[in-house]
């Protein structure tokens, strides 16, 4: 008998996942520097007051929470009515109404964010419900607009190969359809991200809370301390969200798609 050797050298990644690591790795950092040079700043200098009851560790994390949820459940939304939507109107029944519904889209995210919020807000009174329907609004059409080009243009010749084999319109759909069409729907869902990461700062204005009640107060009050960790912090919450759709991006890709 032979003896087996073994040996210490470690495995390698495979290519998809080094690939990946060298993608994605340099954004983590980039946010990390910017979170800690904003901390380094802030502690050196000598807050007044107002600064300390703004940047408190409490307020912050209440203040970013307040955010996040309401950008994510702009995100749940849009995904549910954007993909949801998409989907019925690349059919053959309802593709005719696909020009009407993007038109319509459209509108919301072409009125200015914080018009439709005002106008929302007389409407339907303010609070975070009426916040998340214009966020939802003004987001909704990259969404939707994707999914109906990244199903629009699967190749007709797969689809009517999985006929042949007598495969179902719905089997259809979930194998074949959409897994080619994912890239193109969450290149659009990241772009709803940062659209809502940015939008819901003006959701303090219909008191909704979130991040914007730090830029608000840094703005009129006059305290560049406060303003600038506001800004800091959404745009770090955008990139990282961004940052978490891209990797998501890869994920779901089907394996020789670039």
């Amino acid at each position: 008998m032979t003896a087996t050797t073994v040996t210490d050298r470690p495995v390698a990644l495979p290519s998809r996942w080094h690939g990946m690591l060298r993608r994605h790795l340099a954004m983590p950092v980039v946010i990390a520097a910017g979170l800690l040079a904003t901390w380094a700043y802030v502690g050196s200098q000598d807050l007044d007051d107002i600064e300390r009851r703004s940047l408190n560790a409490d307020t912050l994390l209440r203040v970013t929470g307040q955010h996040l949820s309401l950008s994510a459940l702009t995100t749940v939304l849009v995904v549910v009515i954007a993909i949801g939507g998409g989907i019925l109107l690349t059919r053959p029944a309802l593709r005719w109404l696909a020009p009407a519904a993007t038109t319509v889209a459209n509108l919301g995210q072409a009125t200015p964010a914080i018009g439709l919020l005002v106008l929302l807000s007389i409407w339907l009174g303010i609070g975070a419900g009426t916040a998340l329907i214009g966020l939802v609004a003004y987001a909704v059409l990259p969404v939707l607009r994707n999914t109906i080009v990244g199903l629009n243009q699967v190749d007709r010749h797969l689809i009517e190969a999985g006929r042949g084999i007598g495969m179902s319109p719905l089997a259809i759909l979930g194998r074949v359809e959409l897994p080619l069409a994912v890239p193109v729907i969450l290149a659009g869902m990241r772009t709803a991200l940062v659209f809502a990461v940015g939008t819901a700062t003006l959701a303090t204005f219909i008191n909704a809370g979130g991040l914007g009640g730090l830029i608000v107060t840094g703005i009129t009050l006059q305290r560049d301390t406060v303003l600038i960790t506001g800004a800091v912090l959404t745009a770090a919450l955008a990139l990282a969200l961004d940052w978490l759709g891209a990797i998501l991006t890869d994920l779901l890709r089907p394996r020789g798609i670039d």
